[in-house]
């Protein structure tokens, strides 16, 4: 990888920006209630199934089919659903209302949602159905919450820092990946799992007086279409004829499709690496403490040279760990290659997300994340179905290698058929 250092910004820049800082600060405690309720949720469903097995009728054959890893695979689906049908529509909304109110109803909605959860299974009420039903409500607040908060960070550091405030919430995130399914692990082997969604209910309350505090009062993008529409296919027709972007997003979609271990993370823990939950609660925040390395290494050294080169690069990398940690029954190992696919995943979502900051003009750049949130969404989430099923069928080794592979094949076919995004350089200007 080559950095940068001639010009550079101070390091982490971005948080010398009073707004940046809260609203970063504001996310770290969010995401810490988000993972400690992801972990948690597919830990719950696992427990609720385990054991259960679907019988499914084919070519004149019956095919068992494992009731855990099938329930696993479809909180994929219920999670992908309502970003399909609301993504492109908070991407619209984005561009035209305030950011920063939107920003304040769909942390509120999602608050709701958490403590509904709460609520019924402090109660024993929380079955299978009503878990996919409130996360698929938490999936569509975030469909309109994911644009907002994306467009409005540019709003909030100069040009010389936005590469290093993309660095910085990608880190942040990390971060909360780390802390979150650790705590998860922890509560839910001490105390009731309710608890774990009530704290994910009280975390957004961070992120709710962080935008209360925040001196910008975030205004709509000029130029905006309205609300119909014409509006979703402007940003449609910029995205697909951004052939850089376009690229960027394919890649995105087609390794983290094929590329989903993380769902299956309940079944390797319990039968593979024989851990149990609090095993599983480590094993979950592998991939983000490769994450965290990564993506201090790239807040705290600068711009990327060659990002098109380096993105192909790291890419690749996380299919070829996915592929030897579906091969490995030692924990140890596990955790390492787990980690791997964290650092390279992070490397490359952070030069992702500063191509399409730059390429994209600020009055398009809610519909451009809108759209760019059904591949960046939609890849995984689909992807732990496709992983579901295949595993269900065939088991879950062969499922996280069959897909190490597929990503390693098509890292290289998007190299081929995106030649200016594997020639692309780190742009020194950005469209407004």
């Amino acid at each position: 990888m080559t950095i940068s250092k001639d010009s550079s910004p101070p390091r982490f820049a971005a948080l010398r920006n009073r707004d940046f800082s809260l609203l970063w600060t504001g996310m770290l405690v969010s995401t810490v209630g988000s993972q400690m309720q992801l972990t948690a949720v597919n830990w719950h469903v696992f427990e609720l199934l385990r054991g259960s097995t679907y019988t499914l009728q084919l070519f004149g054959g019956e095919f068992a089919l494992s009731g855990e890893a099938l329930g696993l695979g479809t909180l994929g689906l219920v999670r992908v659903i309502p970003i399909v049908l609301f993504a492109l529509i908070g991407g619209v909304l984005a561009d035209t209302l305030d950011r920063r109110r939107l920003l304040l109803v769909t942390q509120a909605a999602a608050t709701l949602f958490a403590g509904i959860l709460a609520y019924l299974s402090l109660r024993g009420e929380a079955s299978v159905t009503a878990i996919y039903l409130l996360t698929a409500a938490g999936a569509a607040a975030a469909a309109f919450d994911n644009p907002a908060r994306q467009a409005l960070v540019p709003n909030l550091v100069p040009r010389e820092h936005l590469t290093n405030a993309v660095s910085l919430n990608t880190l942040v995130w990390q971060i909360g990946s780390v802390i979150g399914p650790a705590l998860a692990g922890l509560m839910v082997s001490a105390i009731d799992i309710g608890w774990v969604y009530a704290a994910n209910a009280i975390s957004f309350g961070a992120v709710i007086l962080a935008l209360l505090l925040m001196r910008y009062r975030g205004r709509a993008a000029a130029n905006n279409t309205g609300l119909g529409w014409p509006a979703v296919a402007e940003g449609l027709h910029f995205t697909y004829s951004q052939r850089i972007i376009w690229g960027t997003m394919l890649l995105d979609f087609l390794a983290t499709f094929f590329s989903s271990a993380r769902t299956m993370l309940p079944i390797i823990a319990s039968e593979v690496v024989h851990v149990g939950v609090q095993g599983y609660g480590l094993l979950s925040t592998a991939q983000s403490v490769g994450a965290i390395v990564a993506g201090a290494i790239t807040s705290y050294r600068g711009e990327i040279k060659r990002q098109g080169h380096v993105l192909l690069v790291s890419v690749a990398i996380y299919g070829v760990a996915t592929l030897f940690f579906g091969l490995t029954a030692n924990f140890y190992l596990s955790y390492f290659l787990f980690a791997l696919t964290g650092a390279a995943d992070t490397v490359s979502t952070v030069i992702r997300g500063t191509i399409r900051q730059v390429l994209t003009p600020d009055h398009l750049r809610g519909r451009m994340t809108g759209v760019n949130m059904i591949f960046f969404m939609g890849g995984p989430q689909l992807g732990e179905m496709e992983a579901g099923l295949v595993a269900s069928a065939f088991g879950v080794p062969f499922a996280i290698v069959s897909g190490g592979l597929a990503t390693v094949l098509l890292t290289g076919w998007v190299a081929w058929r995106y030649p200016k995004l594997r020639a692309y350089e780190a742009s020194h200007g950005i469209i407004t």
